[in-house]
């Protein structure tokens, strides 16, 4: 089974992390996405925004359990085939949120870019703008190197070195 392993930097992962896990409970109490396709009723609405929820929630118990307490003992995240859309989906919910609540202010061609002046932004913002890229980077490590549908080549095999981060 193809797998990445990668070493990440406790004291920059971890308030990122209180980040995400702070709105873990709006995470897991309403779709990222509260609209649903226009041509269904509203019976079919509910089901579709009650399985999303579930979804979603299942989604970010993976992404949380790759941060459990081997994490906190050496640093090291590990995706494979079984957990990388899980994780990836979790990473694209969290996302959505944070840019509701934190990021309206900044232009979506600058929160995708990476192209935003920290020091011009509030603690909190700066802090949610961190974790806004740090998921997408994740996203982007399962694309590169767990995606082959994506990329059109093999990804490194188990064993191969860990990157890391220096996050």
């Amino acid at each position: 089974m193809k797998r990445i392993e990668v070493k990440l930097s406790l004291l920059v992962v971890a308030p990122l992390l209180d980040v995400i896990k702070g709105l873990a409970d709006d995470i897991n109490g309403e779709p990222a996405t509260a609209r649903p396709p226009q041509d269904l009723d509203g019976e079919f609405q509910e089901a579709w925004s009650r399985d999303l929820l579930g979804g979603q929630q299942s989604d970010l118990a993976v992404l949380l359990a790759l941060f459990g307490e081997d994490f906190f003992l050496d640093g090291i995240v590990s995706f494979d085939q079984t957990n990388a859309e899980a994780i990836a989906r979790a990473c694209s919910a969290v996302r959505l949120l944070l840019r509701d609540r934190y990021l309206k202010p900044l232009a979506d061609e600058a929160l995708e870019a990476g192209e935003v002046e920290l020091t011009n932004l509030d603690p909190a913002v700066q802090k949610a703008f961190m974790c806004y890229l740090f998921l997408a980077t994740i996203q982007e490590l399962i694309i590169q190197h767990l995606d082959e549908s994506i990329i059109g080549s093999s990804p490194p095999e188990a064993g191969d070195s860990a990157p890391d981060l220096g996050i």
